[in-house]
């Protein structure tokens, strides 16, 4: 096993104090009181030891010390982490002898595949940073952020360089190379690779041809870990996309903080996520996995829950992460309740509110205390907060701050001052796993990250509270957040209480001008029934649910406009898509709810 490993695994842990730490400032003594240290499980330190070291360089020794341990599963076939190591390589020359190198970007515009790990591998292998785009991005979203980081290289599927790509690539001044695969390239057999049509001003090939038409070494590049490592771009929920630049010590730091709060052994594991590799979420997953040296379960398409289970069912993971949605997907189907869990150590939650109900339910099937909700962001690599993995789980709560996070809950007024504890306010964290700024945004970067007290602050935009036992809980983005005649509606409180009713399969809770009262909103309810009342009428149902929400809302939360849907919009991640139903609040007519406007 190499040093490196060693050192993930043994870390030198730092104990700085159960429950106040303390900084020093112009002379002064500040305290800040941590209260989740004293929740943490046994043997989770309030401080690790961070290697200072390059992703790349932790990918290459694990790689290197685990041959023979399986890497992934793909559609029926096993990659070892040996051949992972091969093929990056090969990856890395063929960019290195390409000219491309350190300081270039390498976009990758894949679903969850083996063609996604290699070029990522390769790509860090080379010294560059990696930028991943969403497959289902709209040509224009995709000039938009190709542009945006300055990418050289591309690789993207067959299907989305002709649909999509070939007719702007045009507009793409940094962008010279194009490499295409097909989904399946990567199976035994497939010999006749994909290479698109030609294009005038870029050079277009085979992502295979690319990467085997070398015999070369990798280049030995020395990648700091202050180097761009990943250029992930933010949801965008106003404005365009963020790219927010996550440095190699940072993937490092947040990957050693999790292992150390879940006590993973190496090769230990098996991993199986609906996260997309291009969602900080699965690149986090992706990440760990190959550090950890875990066989991982690639999943190509999330929404073919029908797939999930039958991976499940014939590779038995022993951890499951997906976005709550996919869980409810899951546990609505009859054949995923019929598997197995007697392996599975963990379902872990995260990117979007897990309904109460849901967890039980999640709970009551796999076995107690399986399931931790997690909190971040793309900010922060994502990892801030995790329910501990022994200790006490609160449900509804998104767990601790991680070893080495500061954190605070501050007022939404001026987004310095502390509020007592159990009171909302903005989320607030400093760590060695937050980002190094946004991508060619000083202004957006200065927003977000604040200096106070001597320490680097990412201002997350999420409202929420911390109790006195250091649980933190998630009541809404502060974007979301409805005024209601100067009350604060909460979206996310308010979606999690009406999930009790039978009719509700999926819901979205959002904010509609009111045009009688320019200062406030309405509260809109989006719908899309259970199969259990998909034959009833949207009255029928609208009735019964408005009934059920006098009963358990404040009058003001109670939705005063409700829409139904055969589906509600999701995000390529499973998150369901806001934004996309805001817009139609304009063009379509209100249903509003008989005598609530009074």
């Amino acid at each position: 096993m190499s040093n490196v490993s060693n050192c993930l695994i043994g870390f030198y842990l730092v104990f700085f104090g159960k429950t106040w730490t303390q900084t020093q400032k112009g002379g002064n003594v500040i305290y800040h009181r941590k209260p989740w240290l004293a929740s943490y499980d046994q043997g989770v330190d309030a401080e690790i030891e961070i290697p200072s070291i390059s992703l790349k360089k932790l990918l290459v020794d694990t790689f290197t010390a685990y041959p023979d341990r399986a890497a992934f599963h793909f559609m029926n076939e096993v990659t070892s982490f040996g051949r992972l190591l091969e093929q990056s390589g090969q990856f890395a020359a063929a960019l290195y002898h390409a000219g491309v190198g350190k300081g270039d970007v390498v976009a990758i515009n894949l679903p969850n595949t083996p063609q996604y790990l290699i070029a990522l591998v390769g790509a860090l292998r080379a010294g560059c940073a990696v930028s991943g785009l969403a497959p289902l991005l709209m040509p224009d979203e995709m000039k938009y952020q190709l542009n945006y980081c300055s990418a050289k290289v591309l690789v993207t599927l067959d299907v989305l360089f002709d649909g999509k790509l070939a007719p702007i690539a045009h507009k793409m001044d940094h962008l010279e190379t194009i490499l295409i695969t097909g989904l399946f390239d990567s199976l035994p057999g497939v010999r006749d690779y994909p290479a698109g049509k030609s294009l005038s001003n870029k050079a277009v090939e085979s992502f295979y041809a690319f990467m085997e038409k070398t015999d070369r070494s990798p280049p030995e590049l020395d990648v700091e870990p202050g180097d761009a490592c990943f250029i992930q771009y933010t949801g965008g929920t106003t404005g365009p996309p963020k790219g927010a630049v996550l440095t190699h010590g940072n993937m490092v730091a947040n990957i050693c903080q999790f292992q150390h709060w879940l006590k993973i052994q190496h090769s230990k594991e098996v991993w199986l996520s609906g996260f997309p590799i291009f969602h900080q979420a699965g690149l986090f997953v992706a990440c760990c996995a190959l550090v950890w040296a875990t066989p991982q379960i690639l999943i190509p398409d999330p929404r073919n829950t029908g797939h999930i289970i039958k991976e499940i069912a014939r590779l038995q993971p022993t951890v499951l992460v997906n976005v709550p949605s996919l869980f409810l997907m899951l546990l609505a189907d009859p054949e995923f309740r019929k598997l197995d869990f007697s392996s599975l150590k963990y379902c872990m939650a995260g990117a979007a509110p897990f309904p109460v109900d849901g967890i039980k339910d999640l709970d009551g099937l796999v076995g107690a205390n399986k399931t931790i909700e997690v909190w971040g962001m793309t900010e922060t690599c994502p990892l801030i907060t995790a329910n501990p993995a022994k200790n006490k789980k609160k449900i509804g709560s998104v767990g601790l701050p991680l070893p080495g996070t500061l954190f605070r809950v501050v007022s939404l007024e001026d987004g310095k001052t502390e509020v007592p504890e159990g009171s909302e306010g903005e989320l607030i964290c400093s760590g060695p796993q937050v980002m190094k700024g946004y991508l060619n945004m000083p202004g957006e970067t200065a927003n977000a990250l604040r200096e106070q007290d001597g320490a680097l602050w990412m201002h997350t935009g999420d409202v929420g509270r911390i109790d006195d036992e250091g649980y933190v809980y998630v009541v809404d983005r502060a974007k979301d957040m409805i005024i209601v005649g100067g009350y604060k509606v909460f979206s996310s409180e308010v979606e999690d209480k009406l999930y009790k009713h039978p009719a509700i399969g999926m819901c979205a809770v959002i904010g509609v001008p009111n045009p009688d009262r320019p200062e406030s909103e309405i509260v809109k309810l989006v719908v899309q029934k259970s199969e259990a009342y998909a034959e009833k009428s949207d009255q029928q149902v609208q009735d019964e649910i408005q009934t059920f929400a006098k009963e358990i809302l404040a009058p003001y939360k109670v939705p005063k406009i409700y829409e139904f849907l055969a589906e509600i919009p999701l995000t390529s991640v499973g998150k369901i898509n806001k934004k996309s139903l805001k817009p139609s609040l304009k063009k379509e007519p209100m249903v509003i709810a008989k005598g609530v406007m009074k």
